[in-house]
């Protein structure tokens, strides 16, 4: 039984992009699928597709990498764990590497990048920062 399926989507990408694959499959979940909108959004990947299954769906996802090959996301780090909680008021909300990297945030608005979150004026619970 897995205790923190985000953690575990994080790593799957962390470990794909370490040996350049093109794409990783991962059981699917609501919030696994508005972290990965989120990571389209914001440019980190490719996209990402429903795999239909009988039992549960996957989720498939497209990395992206720079023009020699190298990952564009250098870096993932998991905040929010189930053991710790870590919440954020909007006016803490800070850029990533002054704007290269990401904070995702799980909002009453849904799960939005910082600089949504900052746009909307709202803050909530921090899954993961990305650079």
């Amino acid at each position: 039984m897995m205790t923190d399926p985000v953690a575990d989507m994080l790593t799957r990408i962390r470990n794909a992009m370490m040996i350049g694959r093109a794409d990783v499959v991962m059981p699917s979940s609501k919030t696994k699928l508005a972290i990965a909108e989120v990571l389209q959004r914001e440019g980190f990947i490719d996209g990402f597709e429903l795999v239909a299954k009988p039992v549960q769906n996957d989720m498939c996802v497209r990395l992206k990498y720079g023009p020699s090959g190298e990952p564009v996301m250098r870096r993932i780090e998991r905040v929010s764990r189930p053991g710790r909680r870590v919440y954020m008021s909007v006016r803490n909300l800070r850029p990533v590497l002054r704007g290269l990297g990401i904070t995702v945030v799980s909002t009453p608005k849904g799960v939005l990048s910082d600089r949504e979150a900052r746009e909307a004026n709202v803050g909530g619970e921090v899954l993961c920062r990305i650079w």
